[in-house]
């Protein structure tokens, strides 16, 4: 009688052996085959469910064993716990593998960058080529009234919150989430020594933006930013109207224009500085780090004019007193007319 329990056992112990070997053959099985990829993203929707992750997998070929994939899933709750993402695939990878990255959420970041931005609808535009979220929706919020003064700012002075850099954001982000990271970015990036900074030049860090954002309309050249942010400082402790060119286009919607006329100086807007004086209500574009930093920094000398160069250089020529700028300003207007640029 033992003998034959002892056989029993035996053969029971063995089954028991090879169903688990069985079991893990199974669960180890590879089941995605990126052809010749080592690595691709799987992109699930807001909203998907099970089915639809299934479609995904089957219509770009990568699935080789659905029957696999969904017995895994089910054993591991994956159908009632599908969420949204952009997920990284690598080749052989078995269903096990698979169900816990998705399951846990566990997202690969997609990079988001911006930068040479004038308006919030060109921003929507970019940042969204990478994201879930539309372009539509994006610009929805961004010029959600309700939204910009949530974050202490208005429609004017919204655009100084981006800040333009590269920022990972996971693919399904909404467009109140990326509004909420970048304000968080904002206060990152205006940091204690930045505020002590815009603070000993007697200007809050909107006030900052909005000189960066004229000095970067103004040139491309790196070492003149700090220059002109010079010379609008000396302006504006002076009680002179800016009278900066690119406010003027900014006011008339048209920043083609090389030729600024006295007819362009008439126009009735707040962003009109030959016609108000001190800053405008806002950035007449989003400015990059290195032009409020050359605020922040800005270049202490007595000029209080600047004249673009007669040799197509994109440099400037600086002066102190009216009548010098004069002389540059005649030189400069020959050139243009012996160029034929009138407007």
């Amino acid at each position: 009688m033992n003998k034959k329990i002892l056989i029993a056992s035996v053969i029971i112990g063995a089954i028991i052996i090879a169903s688990c070997v069985s079991l893990i053959r199974y669960i180890s099985r590879p089941v995605i085959n990126l052809k010749g990829q080592e690595t691709a993203y799987l992109y699930i929707p807001t909203g998907a469910v099970f089915s639809d992750v299934l479609l995904l997998l089957s219509y770009n070929g990568w699935l080789t064993d659905s029957a696999n994939f969904v017995n895994i899933a089910k054993l591991k709750s994956y159908p009632s716990h599908v969420k949204a993402g952009r997920y990284e695939l690598r080749n052989d990878m078995t269903s096990d593998e698979l169900v816990s990255i998705l399951r846990s959420g566990h997202q690969k970041p997609v990079k988001v960058t911006f930068n040479n931005i004038r308006q919030l609808s060109k921003l929507s535009g970019v940042v969204t080529r990478n994201l879930e979220v539309d372009s539509l929706t994006m610009l929805e919020t961004l010029t959600d009234s309700s939204v910009v003064h949530q974050y202490g700012f208005s429609s004017e002075t919204f655009p100084a919150m981006f800040v333009p850099n590269t920022y990972e954001f996971f693919w399904n982000t909404s467009s109140a989430q990326f509004v909420a990271r970048m304000f968080k970015e904002y206060n990152k990036f205006w940091n204690d020594k930045r505020r002590a900074k815009a603070d000993s030049l007697k200007l809050t860090p909107i006030q900052v933006s909005i000189i960066a954002s004229i000095i970067e309309e103004e040139t491309n050249k790196a070492d003149e930013l700090p220059i002109i942010a010079g010379i609008y400082l000396n302006r504006l402790r002076r009680n002179m109207p800016l009278q900066a060119c690119p406010t003027l286009k900014f006011a008339l919607g048209d920043f083609s224009i090389r030729r600024v006329l006295n007819k362009h100086k008439l126009i009735d807007s707040p962003y009109n500085t030959y016609k108000y004086a001190g800053l405008p209500p806002g950035p007449i574009r989003i400015p990059s780090i290195p032009s409020i930093d050359a605020v922040l920094n800005v270049q202490e000398h007595n000029f209080l004019f600047m004249c673009a160069r007669p040799d197509n250089s994109g440099r400037h020529n600086f002066a102190s007193t009216n009548a010098e700028h004069a002389r540059n300003a005649a030189v400069y207007q020959r050139w243009l007319n012996s160029r034929k640029i009138y407007k």
